[in-house]
């Protein structure tokens, strides 16, 4: 047993020394995540939280736009539907008032052809 205890002791050293080096090696874990974090927190201070305001104001912008587009379309369209619907009442009074002529003219002619058709059948009686 006296052979066995130098080698156990070096086991105990090294394995202390291993316990040692996993400790250090998860304290400078730590620091590194937390240095990392710390960089990261400070670029998005200085560098995302500026451009990210522009952005917002841009967004802002366009949907003021947006909705003034969407109100001028809405009032070319009731412009364009009234002026649709005035053209086709006029239209409409117009394609009345030329029936109504054409039928007219129409019965005119049709008295016209019966006074010539009664005066032909007229000579050809006598």
């Amino acid at each position: 047993m006296g052979d066995l205890t130098v080698p156990v002791w070096i086991i105990a050293l090294v394995s202390l020394f291993q316990a040692l080096l996993i400790i250090g090696m998860g304290v400078a874990g730590y620091l590194v995540y937390s240095r990392v974090m710390t960089l990261v927190n400070d670029l998005e201070a200085r560098q995302i939280a500026p451009i990210r305001e522009k952005v917002d104001a841009i967004l802002t912008d366009v949907k003021a736009i947006t909705a003034r587009v969407s109100q001028q379309t809405e009032r070319v369209d009731h412009a364009i539907t009234g002026t649709i619907d005035r053209v086709d009442d006029t239209a409409e009074r117009v394609r009345a008032g030329v029936h109504e002529k054409v039928n007219q003219v129409a019965g005119v002619v049709r008295g016209v052809r019966a006074v010539i058709m009664s005066l032909l059948h007229k000579e050809s009686h006598a």
